[in-house]
């Protein structure tokens, strides 16, 4: 006889969770991943300080990101696009791209999902990539 655990529902407060330095101004926030039993995708929030922009990379998989708060620049195929409370994007696979926050003073959050538990970051400039869990390494 096989006995399965059957996954549980989970409601995750930010507020309560362990948030990590990913350096250069980024913190993160996990949310769902396969800690939880997720299997399809994984997502978290991320704030940037004011004025910090990410360095351009690429993921192996789908991305789409929700600005929550704050004023953002999308940097990707050569062009800016201005981001604001809610806009919502779609990346896909391997499209280098980043984000920067347009303020000097007031910090900007992202939701952020990943269309796979293994996604991976690419960084454009040296080719390193790790796997986007190493960002949270508990």
């Amino acid at each position: 006889m096989t006995t399965t655990t059957a996954l549980q529902p989970q409601v995750l407060r930010p507020a309560e969770l362990k948030s990590y330095d990913r350096g250069g101004g980024a913190r993160t926030t996990p949310l769902v991943s396969p800690a939880i039993g997720a299997q399809g995708f994984i997502n978290g929030i991320t704030e940037f300080a004011p004025g910090v922009a990410i360095p351009f990379h690429s993921h192996n998989c789908e991305e789409s990101v929700v600005l929550l708060e704050g004023e953002a620049m999308l940097d990707i195929g050569g062009q800016a696009y201005p981001v604001k409370a809610f806009d919502t994007t779609w990346i896909p696979p391997n499209v280098p791209h980043r984000f920067r926050n347009l303020s000097d003073s007031q910090p900007m959050k992202i939701l952020w999902i990943y269309a796979s538990t293994q996604a991976t970051r690419t960084l454009t400039e040296t080719g390193e990539t790790r796997p986007v869990s190493a960002e949270h390494a508990r």
